[in-house]
Protein backbone atom coordinates (compact mmCIF):
# COMPACT_ATOMS: atom_id res chain seq x y z
CA UNK A 1 0.00 0.00 0.00
CA UNK A 2 1.44 3.29 -1.09
CA UNK A 3 2.51 5.61 1.41
CA UNK A 4 0.58 8.81 2.10
CA UNK A 5 2.42 12.01 2.05
CA UNK A 6 1.10 14.31 5.43
CA UNK A 7 -1.02 17.25 4.42
CA UNK A 8 1.12 19.76 6.43
CA UNK A 9 4.51 18.68 4.23
CA UNK A 10 2.33 19.17 1.14
CA UNK A 11 3.55 23.26 -0.11
CA UNK A 12 -0.08 25.25 -0.50
CA UNK A 13 -1.02 25.01 -4.21
CA UNK A 14 -0.94 29.30 -4.44
CA UNK A 15 2.54 29.05 -3.22
CA UNK A 16 4.25 26.49 -5.46
CA UNK A 17 2.24 29.19 -8.48
CA UNK A 18 4.19 31.86 -7.22
CA UNK A 19 7.62 30.45 -7.20
CA UNK A 20 7.17 30.09 -10.68
CA UNK A 21 6.26 33.97 -11.51
CA UNK A 22 8.95 36.37 -12.15
CA UNK A 23 9.64 39.12 -9.70
CA UNK A 24 7.68 41.83 -10.02
CA UNK A 25 9.70 44.84 -9.98
CA UNK A 26 7.82 48.30 -8.43
CA UNK A 27 6.82 50.92 -10.52
CA UNK A 28 8.91 54.38 -10.38
CA UNK A 29 7.48 57.75 -10.78
CA UNK A 30 8.97 59.48 -13.47
CA UNK A 31 10.22 62.35 -11.42
CA UNK A 32 11.45 60.22 -8.64
CA UNK A 33 13.70 58.26 -11.44
CA UNK A 34 14.85 61.77 -13.16
CA UNK A 35 15.96 62.48 -9.32
CA UNK A 36 17.87 59.43 -9.34
CA UNK A 37 19.29 59.96 -12.98
CA UNK A 38 20.40 63.59 -12.19
CA UNK A 39 21.97 61.57 -8.83
CA UNK A 40 23.97 58.87 -10.75
CA UNK A 41 25.66 61.84 -13.24
CA UNK A 42 24.82 65.60 -12.09
CA UNK A 43 23.55 67.60 -15.44
CA UNK A 44 25.73 70.32 -13.74
CA UNK A 45 28.93 68.21 -15.22
CA UNK A 46 27.60 68.46 -18.62
CA UNK A 47 29.46 71.06 -21.10
CA UNK A 48 27.74 74.69 -20.71
CA UNK A 49 26.76 74.14 -24.92
CA UNK A 50 24.99 70.59 -24.28
CA UNK A 51 21.43 69.89 -23.81
CA UNK A 52 20.94 67.46 -20.75
CA UNK A 53 18.37 66.00 -18.64
CA UNK A 54 14.77 65.42 -19.17
CA UNK A 55 13.92 66.74 -22.47
CA UNK A 56 10.02 64.73 -23.30
CA UNK A 57 7.65 64.55 -20.26
CA UNK A 58 4.42 62.63 -20.80
CA UNK A 59 1.57 64.77 -18.36
CA UNK A 60 2.01 63.47 -14.76
CA UNK A 61 1.47 61.52 -12.98
CA UNK A 62 4.03 59.30 -15.18
CA UNK A 63 5.27 55.81 -13.44
CA UNK A 64 7.75 54.12 -15.32
CA UNK A 65 8.68 50.39 -15.58
CA UNK A 66 10.67 49.61 -18.52
CA UNK A 67 14.00 52.22 -19.12
CA UNK A 68 15.28 51.63 -22.44
CA UNK A 69 18.98 52.67 -23.40
CA UNK A 70 20.48 53.91 -26.75
CA UNK A 71 22.93 55.92 -27.83
CA UNK A 72 21.17 57.68 -30.94
CA UNK A 73 17.11 57.57 -31.07
CA UNK A 74 16.25 57.15 -34.48
CA UNK A 75 12.98 56.72 -35.52
CA UNK A 76 13.76 52.92 -35.54
CA UNK A 77 15.01 53.21 -32.09
CA UNK A 78 11.87 54.53 -31.16
CA UNK A 79 9.66 51.84 -32.97
CA UNK A 80 11.53 49.75 -30.53
CA UNK A 81 10.93 51.50 -27.61
CA UNK A 82 6.80 51.56 -28.99
CA UNK A 83 7.13 47.62 -29.16
CA UNK A 84 9.24 47.04 -26.13
CA UNK A 85 6.60 49.08 -24.37
CA UNK A 86 9.18 51.63 -22.82
CA UNK A 87 7.89 54.77 -20.44
CA UNK A 88 11.38 56.23 -20.64
CA UNK A 89 14.41 56.25 -23.12
CA UNK A 90 17.52 57.11 -21.65
CA UNK A 91 19.11 58.36 -24.88
CA UNK A 92 23.21 59.26 -24.60
CA UNK A 93 22.71 61.74 -27.50
CA UNK A 94 20.51 64.39 -26.76
CA UNK A 95 17.71 64.16 -29.70
CA UNK A 96 16.65 67.59 -29.29
CA UNK A 97 19.48 70.17 -29.39
CA UNK A 98 19.00 73.09 -31.89
CA UNK A 99 15.06 74.47 -30.25
CA UNK A 100 12.19 73.45 -32.08
CA UNK A 101 10.05 76.14 -33.57
CA UNK A 102 7.32 73.49 -34.02
CA UNK A 103 5.79 70.20 -33.54
CA UNK A 104 4.64 68.85 -36.83
CA UNK A 105 5.63 65.22 -39.10
CA UNK A 106 7.54 67.07 -41.40
CA UNK A 107 11.17 66.45 -39.65
CA UNK A 108 12.81 63.22 -38.26
CA UNK A 109 13.22 64.98 -34.86
CA UNK A 110 9.95 66.64 -34.58
CA UNK A 111 8.15 62.95 -35.17
CA UNK A 112 10.07 61.60 -32.57
CA UNK A 113 8.41 63.76 -30.17
CA UNK A 114 5.10 63.24 -31.80
CA UNK A 115 5.86 59.52 -31.39
CA UNK A 116 7.09 59.97 -27.79
CA UNK A 117 4.14 61.81 -26.24
CA UNK A 118 1.72 59.84 -28.35
CA UNK A 119 2.84 56.59 -26.44
CA UNK A 120 3.92 58.16 -23.04
CA UNK A 121 7.40 57.72 -22.98
CA UNK A 122 9.59 60.40 -21.33
CA UNK A 123 12.79 60.87 -23.28
CA UNK A 124 16.43 61.67 -21.00
CA UNK A 125 19.66 62.40 -22.17
CA UNK A 126 22.68 62.68 -20.00
CA UNK A 127 24.88 63.02 -23.21
CA UNK A 128 28.41 65.09 -21.63
CA UNK A 129 28.09 64.09 -17.98
CA UNK A 130 28.27 60.61 -18.52
CA UNK A 131 31.75 61.67 -20.37
CA UNK A 132 32.42 63.57 -16.98
CA UNK A 133 31.53 61.22 -14.75
CA UNK A 134 34.52 58.73 -13.11
CA UNK A 135 32.37 55.39 -14.05
CA UNK A 136 31.48 57.07 -17.14
CA UNK A 137 32.21 56.49 -21.14
CA UNK A 138 35.30 57.77 -21.43
CA UNK A 139 36.24 55.26 -18.29
CA UNK A 140 34.65 52.62 -20.01
CA UNK A 141 37.13 53.25 -23.13
CA UNK A 142 40.03 53.55 -20.94
CA UNK A 143 39.32 49.57 -20.47
CA UNK A 144 40.04 48.81 -24.19
CA UNK A 145 43.78 49.93 -23.47
CA UNK A 146 44.43 47.30 -20.82
CA UNK A 147 46.49 47.85 -17.82
CA UNK A 148 46.52 51.64 -16.74
CA UNK A 149 46.30 54.44 -14.52
CA UNK A 150 44.23 57.57 -16.09
CA UNK A 151 43.68 61.59 -15.18
CA UNK A 152 40.63 63.69 -16.77
CA UNK A 153 42.30 65.85 -19.64
CA UNK A 154 39.71 68.95 -18.49
CA UNK A 155 38.87 68.66 -15.08
CA UNK A 156 35.72 69.44 -13.47
CA UNK A 157 34.94 72.04 -11.11
CA UNK A 158 32.72 71.16 -8.43
CA UNK A 159 28.92 72.67 -9.00
CA UNK A 160 27.76 74.13 -6.09
CA UNK A 161 31.20 75.20 -4.11
CA UNK A 162 31.93 77.66 -2.63
CA UNK A 163 29.48 80.11 -2.32
CA UNK A 164 27.42 81.46 -5.43
CA UNK A 165 29.30 83.79 -7.52
CA UNK A 166 32.30 84.01 -9.40
CA UNK A 167 34.48 87.07 -7.58
CA UNK A 168 34.70 88.36 -4.23
CA UNK A 169 34.60 92.18 -3.37
CA UNK A 170 36.34 94.12 -0.46
CA UNK A 171 36.60 97.34 0.43
CA UNK A 172 36.57 99.58 3.94
CA UNK A 173 33.97 102.66 4.01
CA UNK A 174 33.46 104.47 6.89
CA UNK A 175 30.51 106.11 8.56
CA UNK A 176 30.04 109.18 5.98
CA UNK A 177 29.63 107.17 2.73
CA UNK A 178 28.73 103.58 4.24
CA UNK A 179 24.93 103.40 4.09
CA UNK A 180 24.81 105.22 0.35
CA UNK A 181 27.03 102.63 -0.88
CA UNK A 182 25.57 99.60 0.51
CA UNK A 183 22.21 101.35 -0.52
CA UNK A 184 23.25 101.35 -4.50
CA UNK A 185 25.02 97.80 -3.93
CA UNK A 186 21.55 95.93 -2.61
CA UNK A 187 19.98 97.57 -5.95
CA UNK A 188 22.69 95.60 -8.11
CA UNK A 189 21.44 92.29 -9.86
CA UNK A 190 23.54 89.01 -9.29
CA UNK A 191 24.79 90.28 -5.77
CA UNK A 192 25.13 87.73 -2.65
CA UNK A 193 26.38 86.68 0.37
CA UNK A 194 26.53 90.84 1.64
CA UNK A 195 27.93 90.85 5.19
CA UNK A 196 29.48 94.03 6.84
CA UNK A 197 32.60 93.83 9.56
CA UNK A 198 33.51 96.92 11.96
CA UNK A 199 37.42 97.12 11.02
CA UNK A 200 40.46 99.81 12.44
CA UNK A 201 42.02 101.43 9.24
CA UNK A 202 44.63 103.69 9.90
CA UNK A 203 43.66 104.37 12.55
CA UNK A 204 40.58 105.14 12.16
CA UNK A 205 37.49 103.46 12.44
CA UNK A 206 35.47 101.71 9.62
CA UNK A 207 33.35 99.31 8.45
CA UNK A 208 34.32 96.32 5.89
CA UNK A 209 32.38 95.45 3.59
CA UNK A 210 32.42 91.75 1.65
CA UNK A 211 29.92 90.35 -1.17
CA UNK A 212 30.08 88.05 -3.77
CA UNK A 213 28.83 88.46 -7.04
CA UNK A 214 28.58 87.30 -10.90
CA UNK A 215 30.76 88.13 -13.40
CA UNK A 216 28.25 91.17 -14.87
CA UNK A 217 27.65 92.28 -11.71
CA UNK A 218 31.56 92.69 -10.78
CA UNK A 219 31.79 95.32 -13.48
CA UNK A 220 28.65 97.72 -11.57
CA UNK A 221 30.42 96.85 -8.21
CA UNK A 222 33.59 98.44 -9.79
CA UNK A 223 32.05 101.04 -11.18
CA UNK A 224 30.33 102.41 -8.48
CA UNK A 225 33.21 101.97 -6.10
CA UNK A 226 35.40 103.78 -8.72
CA UNK A 227 33.20 107.01 -8.22
CA UNK A 228 35.01 107.39 -4.95
CA UNK A 229 38.65 107.56 -5.21
CA UNK A 230 39.24 106.39 -0.90
CA UNK A 231 36.82 103.44 -1.73
CA UNK A 232 38.28 102.56 -5.11
CA UNK A 233 41.88 102.48 -3.43
CA UNK A 234 40.83 100.18 -0.76
CA UNK A 235 39.14 97.74 -3.11
CA UNK A 236 40.37 93.99 -3.06
CA UNK A 237 38.96 92.00 -5.91
CA UNK A 238 39.53 87.86 -5.45
CA UNK A 239 38.94 85.12 -8.15
CA UNK A 240 36.60 82.52 -6.60
CA UNK A 241 37.33 79.29 -7.47
CA UNK A 242 35.98 76.14 -7.36
CA UNK A 243 37.53 72.91 -5.94
CA UNK A 244 38.31 70.09 -8.98
CA UNK A 245 36.50 66.71 -8.71
CA UNK A 246 38.45 64.22 -8.47
CA UNK A 247 39.01 61.97 -11.47
CA UNK A 248 35.90 63.93 -12.58
CA UNK A 249 36.04 65.67 -16.15
CA UNK A 250 36.28 65.46 -19.75
CA UNK A 251 39.25 63.34 -21.79
CA UNK A 252 41.45 61.03 -20.08
CA UNK A 253 45.25 60.89 -19.95
CA UNK A 254 46.11 57.25 -19.68
CA UNK A 255 49.91 55.79 -18.36
CA UNK A 256 50.16 52.49 -19.77
CA UNK A 257 51.78 50.15 -16.65
CA UNK A 258 54.32 49.18 -19.80
CA UNK A 259 55.00 50.46 -22.97
CA UNK A 260 53.09 48.67 -25.73
CA UNK A 261 53.38 48.73 -29.45
CA UNK A 262 50.78 50.88 -31.75
CA UNK A 263 49.60 47.68 -33.44
CA UNK A 264 49.22 45.82 -30.49
CA UNK A 265 47.16 48.88 -29.52
CA UNK A 266 45.18 48.63 -32.41
CA UNK A 267 44.30 45.48 -31.87
CA UNK A 268 42.92 45.93 -27.91
CA UNK A 269 40.90 48.83 -29.52
CA UNK A 270 39.38 46.45 -32.48
CA UNK A 271 38.68 44.04 -29.47
CA UNK A 272 37.14 46.18 -26.99
CA UNK A 273 35.00 48.05 -29.58
CA UNK A 274 34.28 44.77 -31.35
CA UNK A 275 35.19 46.44 -34.49
CA UNK A 276 36.49 44.75 -37.62
CA UNK A 277 38.28 47.86 -38.63
CA UNK A 278 39.83 51.24 -37.14
CA UNK A 279 42.14 53.84 -38.98
CA UNK A 280 44.93 55.04 -38.13
CA UNK A 281 47.41 57.45 -38.73
CA UNK A 282 51.24 56.84 -37.82
CA UNK A 283 53.00 59.69 -35.92
CA UNK A 284 55.68 61.32 -38.05
CA UNK A 285 58.93 59.06 -37.03
CA UNK A 286 56.93 56.33 -35.64
CA UNK A 287 56.21 52.80 -37.08
CA UNK A 288 53.36 50.66 -36.30
CA UNK A 289 55.98 48.81 -33.81
CA UNK A 290 56.74 52.04 -31.96
CA UNK A 291 56.32 51.92 -28.31
CA UNK A 292 53.67 53.66 -26.91
CA UNK A 293 53.42 54.90 -22.83
CA UNK A 294 50.92 57.80 -22.79
CA UNK A 295 47.67 57.55 -24.44
CA UNK A 296 44.71 61.12 -24.99
CA UNK A 297 41.46 59.34 -25.88
CA UNK A 298 37.96 60.90 -25.84
CA UNK A 299 34.76 59.43 -26.79
CA UNK A 300 32.96 60.67 -29.78
CA UNK A 301 34.47 63.55 -31.21
CA UNK A 302 37.98 64.53 -29.58
CA UNK A 303 39.44 67.11 -31.59
CA UNK A 304 39.20 70.17 -28.81
CA UNK A 305 39.21 68.02 -25.95
CA UNK A 306 42.81 66.02 -27.01
CA UNK A 307 44.24 69.16 -28.96
CA UNK A 308 47.29 70.22 -27.49
CA UNK A 309 47.87 67.34 -25.00
CA UNK A 310 51.18 65.89 -24.55
CA UNK A 311 50.85 61.90 -25.45
CA UNK A 312 52.26 59.36 -28.07
CA UNK A 313 48.65 58.33 -29.54
CA UNK A 314 45.27 60.25 -29.74
CA UNK A 315 42.24 57.86 -29.22
CA UNK A 316 39.04 58.72 -30.19
CA UNK A 317 35.93 58.44 -32.41
CA UNK A 318 36.47 61.19 -35.15
CA UNK A 319 38.79 64.60 -35.42
CA UNK A 320 38.87 67.10 -38.45
CA UNK A 321 41.41 66.26 -41.06
CA UNK A 322 43.83 69.15 -39.73
CA UNK A 323 43.46 68.16 -36.46
CA UNK A 324 45.17 64.49 -37.47
CA UNK A 325 47.35 66.46 -39.50
CA UNK A 326 48.67 68.70 -36.49
CA UNK A 327 48.94 65.67 -34.20
CA UNK A 328 51.03 63.40 -36.92
CA UNK A 329 53.41 66.00 -37.54
CA UNK A 330 54.14 66.28 -33.98
CA UNK A 331 54.88 62.65 -33.44
CA UNK A 332 51.74 61.72 -32.23
CA UNK A 333 49.46 58.83 -33.37
CA UNK A 334 45.80 58.64 -33.85
CA UNK A 335 43.38 56.16 -33.67
CA UNK A 336 39.96 57.19 -35.19
CA UNK A 337 36.71 54.33 -34.49
CA UNK A 338 33.72 56.79 -35.59
CA UNK A 339 31.70 58.72 -33.69
CA UNK A 340 29.63 56.74 -31.52
CA UNK A 341 31.35 53.44 -31.81
CA UNK A 342 33.34 54.96 -29.26
CA UNK A 343 30.05 54.97 -27.12
CA UNK A 344 27.86 52.68 -27.86
CA UNK A 345 29.88 49.70 -25.90
CA UNK A 346 29.16 51.54 -22.90
CA UNK A 347 25.69 50.71 -22.54
CA UNK A 348 25.69 47.31 -21.33
CA UNK A 349 28.31 48.38 -18.74
CA UNK A 350 26.01 51.61 -18.20
CA UNK A 351 22.34 48.92 -17.88
CA UNK A 352 24.00 46.99 -15.21
CA UNK A 353 25.41 50.18 -13.21
CA UNK A 354 22.08 51.81 -12.97
CA UNK A 355 19.71 48.54 -11.88
CA UNK A 356 22.43 48.64 -8.57
CA UNK A 357 21.77 52.29 -8.71
CA UNK A 358 18.02 51.98 -8.93
CA UNK A 359 17.87 48.81 -6.30
CA UNK A 360 16.52 46.62 -9.37
CA UNK A 361 12.89 48.77 -9.39
CA UNK A 362 12.31 48.57 -13.03
CA UNK A 363 13.46 46.95 -16.03
CA UNK A 364 16.21 48.22 -17.90
CA UNK A 365 17.10 47.06 -21.19
CA UNK A 366 19.58 48.28 -23.96
CA UNK A 367 18.13 48.92 -27.81
CA UNK A 368 19.32 46.19 -30.20
CA UNK A 369 18.32 48.56 -33.45
CA UNK A 370 20.37 51.20 -32.02
CA UNK A 371 23.61 51.34 -34.57
CA UNK A 372 25.71 53.44 -36.43
CA UNK A 373 24.56 54.34 -39.99
CA UNK A 374 28.06 54.43 -41.73
CA UNK A 375 29.00 51.41 -42.98
CA UNK A 376 31.85 50.17 -45.17
CA UNK A 377 30.98 49.98 -48.38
Amino acid sequence: MPLSVPLLLRPPLHRVRALGRPPVRALMNLRELVSALNDFASPALAESWDNVGLLVEPSPPHTVNTLFLTNDLTEEVMEEAVQRKADLVLSYHPPIFAPLKRITWKTWKERLVVRALENRIGIYSPHTAYDAIPHGVNNWLTKGLGTCTSVPLHPSPAPSSPAEGTHRVEFCADAEHLDAVLSKIKDIPEISCLTTLPARVEGEEQTRVSLNCSQKALLEVVALLSQNSLLYHKTEILLLQKPLLPHTGMGRLCTLSEPVSLSDIIERVKGHLQLPHVRVAVGAGRTLESPLKKVALCAGSGSSVLKGTEADLYLTGEMSHHDVLDAVANGISVILCEHSNTERGFLSELRDALAIHLQNKINIIVAEKDRDPLQVA
